[in-house]
């Protein structure tokens, strides 16, 4: 095994924006970076995949404007290659199209009437007894239940979160309202109305309700340009890569990590890479079992509780110049649970007069999604033909593009072995674990560039307050 006579200032584990911006921060200001990643490329969850004349995103992955810092300077890092677009995402619901994030008075209109006074009275009630009574859920279920009254949740939210999720709302924790799922905008209307007579809430139950009108960020070659630009700029400032290039180990001594061992999958070499700290993005489940001396067996039990859902791609090239109007629709009864046109933000498609469509479903690992049987692909085609999306004989390819860790999954009873997990890590003086995978939470892509930033800022504090 190869050993470097460098010694790294830090070890960035997973090279997708979180550890790409980490990076970025930290070279800035002269300090020396290795950054590992197992795949051939950049960019995690937000790199593009080139197959043929034409990139594939791994979903939809455009950059939002909110953390201003974090966005100048990707703006600054991407120069021409930015693309500005308007959001224009829909949900197709009851026969029509919604517009998304979902509004209560789209919503509104596909209801029956006595389900909508249903509805409306339940979710009127739902915030009174909120501010009245707070209460704490003990599952998702019960959480949608407090937030949107029973009438909504049995309507609307129940078999879409079942379907996505592979498993009932009332076996996924109430956390994950909380971190993930926003508000509607009548909750938002109905808790000012209720605060104008002193019923105001006594703390956050939900994420905020997420913008009708942001302008994202893209580029003509896809969500692939924006790590690719950051990772231009931190090579330039000196930081390593090791791509297809996975942690085999990692040597902890006196709390301290001393160095990681890595094995490049295409060569055969291994390497250990000595270190003063390292920030990690690779999911904490690996993470843990990668430390040595081993952890004791029930912090491992722990790790295997933790879950992630995995998603399938499947990229089409269709012969047709434009096939939706909107970035990316998600549909409730389909095989699929999203379809983006990235045409539509700026993405150059060759030949001319041809569009991608980017078709996901989450999966398990192994399954006919996930595996792209023939009985799977004619099942994406008649769904795509049934929503008048394109033909059969409009599809020129069909590729399949998976991810394993694509969203932690917050099972019902996970928080105890989660904590545990966080614990043991914070044992360790020099590491920090972070991002989607590290972190097990659900940032966009500006909020994981902020943990990156934030994860190097530690360090550059705490190196300022040794001086």
């Amino acid at each position: 095994m190869a050993r470097d006579n460098k010694v790294d200032d830090v070890v960035i584990l997973g090279g997708g924006v979180c550890g790409l911006y980490a990076a970025r921060r930290l070279t800035a200001e002269g300090f020396s970076v290795s950054v590992v990643e197992k795949e051939s490329f950049l960019g995690g969850l937000a790199a593009g995949i080139k197959i043929g004349q034409n990139f594939y995103d791994q979903g939809v992955h455009m950059l939002h404007e909110h953390d201003r810092e974090i966005y100048e300077d990707c703006m600054a890092m991407m120069g021409d290659e930015s693309v500005s677009v308007e959001l224009k995402a829909r949900i197709r619901w009851q026969g029509r199209f919604y517009r998304y994030p979902l509004q209560f008075g789209d919503m509104i209109k596909g209801m029956p009437p006595l389900t909508l006074g249903r509805a409306v009275a339940g979710l009127f009630l739902a915030q009174i007894r909120n501010k009245v009574a707070p209460w704490e859920p003990r599952n998702c279920e019960e959480a949608l239940i407090q937030l949107y009254g029973r009438a909504l949740y049995h309507y609307f939210f129940e078999d879409f979160t079942h379907r996505y999720w592979g498993r009932h709302p009332s076996r996924i924790s109430a956390m994950f309202v909380k971190r993930k799922m926003p508000r509607l905008t009548a909750v938002d209307a109905i808790k000012k109305l209720l605060g104008h007579i002193g019923l105001r809430e006594k703390g956050g139950r939900a994420v905020e309700s997420a913008l009708l009108s942001e302008t994202l960020h893209y580029s003509a070659t896809g969500s692939e340009a924006l790590p690719r630009c950051i990772a231009e700029r931190v090579r330039k400032d000196g930081a390593r890569f090791f791509t297809n290039s996975s942690v085999r180990s990692i040597k902890v001594e006196d709390g301290r990590i001393r160095s990681v061992n890595i094995f490049n999958s295409q060569t055969g070499r291994r390497r250990t890479l000595p270190c003063k700290h390292v920030i990690s993005t690779i999911p904490v489940t690996t993470l843990v079992d990668s430390l040595r001396p081993h952890v004791n067996g029930d912090i491992m039990d722990s790790c295997n509780y933790l879950q992630w859902l995995p998603i399938a791609i499947y990229g089409l090239l269709v012969k047709k110049d434009k096939v939706m109007d909107a970035l990316y629709t998600y549909y409730r009864h389909r095989v699929f649970h999203r379809v983006g046109e990235p045409k539509n933000a700026g993405l150059k498609v060759t030949p001319e007069g041809h569009t991608v469509l980017i078709v996901e479903m989450t999966c398990q690992e192994g399954d006919e999604k996930w595996t792209g049987t023939d009985e799977m692909r004619s099942r994406v085609v008649s769904d795509l033909e049934k929503e008048g999306i394109c033909r059969e004989e409009d599809i020129v390819e069909m590729n399949l593009i998976r991810n394993r860790y694509a969203y932690p999954v917050f099972s019902l009873g996970y928080e105890p072995h989660y904590e545990k997990l966080m614990s043991c890590l914070a044992g360790i003086e020099n590491l920090q674990s972070i991002g989607r995978q590290g972190g097990f939470t659900f940032p966009g892509m500006h909020s994981a560039m902020r943990m990156g930033a934030s994860a190097a800022d530690q360090i550059l504090n705490n190196q300022m307050s040794n001086k």
